[in-house]
């Protein structure tokens, strides 16, 4: 011991270290105290005054909503084939969280099934949008034969399984595809607008055809379950389940049978074809060749695929019946015909001298008849019969274009007929205005008299044309066309015809004239002279129709067209719009072949061979005569 610390100082340090352990044990006695009641307070408060409020975020944290997706609507025609159905489809997917080592799975999987790199592309874009703890889809669509070399394969790929869903499907491929459409992925810009609650774990929906136009019908309703998870997100059970309901099943006014004999008869034409029924507006073919398999749409079209199509010089993605635009040429005699009856400017019996052209006072350029001979003396029904130019350019200049672009409205030319499928256009029924609003520039005499030919600005789509020749059938009822039928319940399989759409009826005044235009057309097909004689021997019903040739160019004054030196692009579009039977019409029809240079032989026959298969499957009612003579 140091000599120097006194007795006294030992006695000192031990009552200072006692004090300041008393010290010490008072001050953490007072924070142990202040702790209790903080902890008191708040158990309290999250107890207490906040239990209704965290008891919710508790339950949310270990229950989970997870929406369950409908199964869509199925599409058939109007004799109720399968158009667009849902079948069961495979595909491989990986739970993230649950794979060791992701590359070397990926590198290992794509030695049992094939898997390209545009899979992988996809699979590493859905990784990045979707939780770890939820399956992501590497490969869609596998084979039988695909997933059984899997399934020997399981035990080595821990949190790789093969998933089972249902992928649309359209079973006839590329048949009708401009008027079914198909189903793709939403998109980004789709989902932004679309009712998350109502799309809640949908991956599809309607791009093209009545999918699109059709999509709240088709869709159905989302059902919803209610999981337990654990803190990772893993499902442990289902505590409450509403399943989905099935979207309506979808019956079209088209005709199947009609619509393959259609686009098997356009063959490798361009072209298109649109029937009606003249009496509900119901579409019964809308054809469109080329055409394009829709089935690999559904889930991604590879780019490659994509290109070929897009950039095709045929233009397969292109819907000619609604969206294409052409010259209407002689198509449209009729209907100006009528207009010079009812305003009063030609009778039945007026007549006009055709020398194989047409010039305007004062100027020495010559409008030519198709006939370079010309046809002579030729009052209206000649003139429709024959098609003569002569007769329509002098018609054409005594309506005046004013009068001719009024009256050709109230048939829907100019304007889109309200198709319940999105995408088509309206076309074009010139006036001074309309070109003075699109090319500021004013109108000239000599564009009236081709525009009475159905040539100059003048453009109409195929299913335009087929409607204004419905409202001239059905004597100026019109009906906005429709591809669908009606809704059929899921479940009650009910049947609901949807309502029809009646447009504005053409108001004529002398409703003999009627009557003597139709009688006109029907001399089109069964006259000696008729420009469609061809195909009205041999029949068993009566046709009203008109032949068209629209020109792709203009030919100097001095040139003559030879179709064997003008390239097959540049060749004149062929026309036909026809209806039968003429007293009572069930079917009208446009059809266009692109560069078929001659409507009564290009076009023409298609419309009647069109019409023998839809009175074979419809067969009139026998006459009086034809029942006697078949007791």
């Amino acid at each position: 011991m140091d000599p120097r610390i006194t007795a006294k100082d030992q006695i000192r340090d031990t009552l200072r270290e006692t004090r300041l352990h008393r010290q010490r044990l008072l001050a953490a006695l007072l924070l142990t105290m202040v702790l209790i009641v903080a902890l008191i307070a708040r158990l309290v408060y999250l107890q207490v005054i906040s239990n209704e409020r965290f008891t919710t975020l508790s339950q949310d944290n270990r229950i989970s909503i997870v929406a369950l997706p409908p199964a869509r609507g199925l599409i058939y025609d109007r004799n109720g084939v399968l158009l667009a159905q849902n079948l069961p489809s495979f595909s491989l997917e990986i739970v993230p969280e649950q794979v060791p080592n992701l590359n070397k799975t990926l590198a290992a999987l794509r030695e049992i099934i094939p898997i390209s790199d545009t899979d992988l592309k996809r699979f590493r874009k859905m990784l990045k949008q979707k939780r770890t703890s939820n399956g992501v889809p590497l490969r869609l669509r596998l084979s039988e034969e695909e997933v059984a070399a899997f399934a020997v394969n399981r035990p080595r790929f821990p949190g790789v399984d093969v998933a089972a869903s249902v992928a649309r499907h359209y079973p006839l491929g590329a048949l009708a595809v401009h008027a079914i459409g198909y189903v793709g992925r939403i998109s980004e810009d789709e989902l932004a607008k679309l009712d998350a609650t109502d799309y809640s774990g949908t991956t599809h929906i309607g791009k093209t055809g009545v999918e699109k136009s059709y999509e709240e019908l088709l869709h159905g309703t989302v059902g919803v379950e209610q999981v337990e998870t654990n803190a990772q997100g893993r499902r442990l059970r289902i505590l409450k389940r509403t399943p989905p309901r099935a979207g309506q099943n979808l019956y079209l006014n088209l005709d199947i049978r009609l619509q393959i004999l259609a686009e098997s008869l356009l063959g490798e034409n361009r072209g298109a074809v649109a029937a009606i029924d003249p009496k509900t507006g119901g579409v019964l073919t809308l054809a469109s060749m080329p055409g394009y398999d829709p089935n690999p749409f559904v889930n991604g079209i590879d780019v490659d695929t994509y290109k070929t199509l897009s950039t095709h010089i045929d233009r397969p993605l292109y819907n000619r019946a609604l969206r294409g635009l052409y010259p209407p040429g002689s198509t449209v005699k009729p209907f100006i015909g009528l207009g010079g009856l009812e305003m009063n400017q030609v009778t039945p019996s007026d007549s006009k001298f055709c020398p194989g052209f047409f010039t305007l006072s004062g100027h020495n350029h010559r409008y030519r008849d198709w006939k370079k001979s010309g046809h002579g003396a030729v009052d209206l029904e000649r003139a429709i019969v024959e098609s003569c130019d002569v007769y329509f350019y002098n018609l054409a200049q005594a309506l005046g274009i004013d009068r001719l672009h009024d009256f050709m409205s109230r048939f829907g030319f100019g304007a889109k007929t309200g198709i319940d499928v999105d995408g088509e256009l309206a076309g074009v029924m010139p006036s001074r205005d309309w070109k003075r609003r699109s090319y500021n520039q004013p109108w000239f005499p000599g564009e009236t008299l081709i525009v009475g030919i159905g040539q100059g600005y003048t453009l109409v789509t195929p299913l335009q044309l087929a409607e204004a020749t419905a409202a001239l059938a059905n004597r100026g009822q019109r009906f906005a066309p429709r591809m669908a039928y009606g809704a059929q319940d899921p479940i009650s399989q009910k049947l609901t015809p949807l309502p029809l759409a009646p447009g504005q009826a053409v108001p004529i005044v002398q409703s003999a004239n009627w009557r003597r235009v139709i009688d006109a057309m029907v001399k089109v097909v069964h006259g000696d002279r008729g420009t469609a004689r061809g195909i009205g021997r041999d029949i068993g019903y009566t046709i009203a129709g008109k032949t068209g040739t629209a020109q792709v160019f203009s030919i100097k004054q001095n040139e003559k067209y030879d179709e064997a030196t003008v390239a097959e692009r540049l060749r004149d579009h062929a026309w036909f719009i026809a209806f039968a039977p003429a007293d009572d019409p069930r079917i009208a029809m446009a059809v266009l072949v692109e560069n078929g240079s001659h409507g009564a032989t290009a076009a023409a026959p298609i419309a009647r061979k069109l019409m023998d298969r839809y009175f074979a499957d419809h067969p009139l009612p026998q006459t009086a005569a034809q029942q006697a003579a078949n007791p």
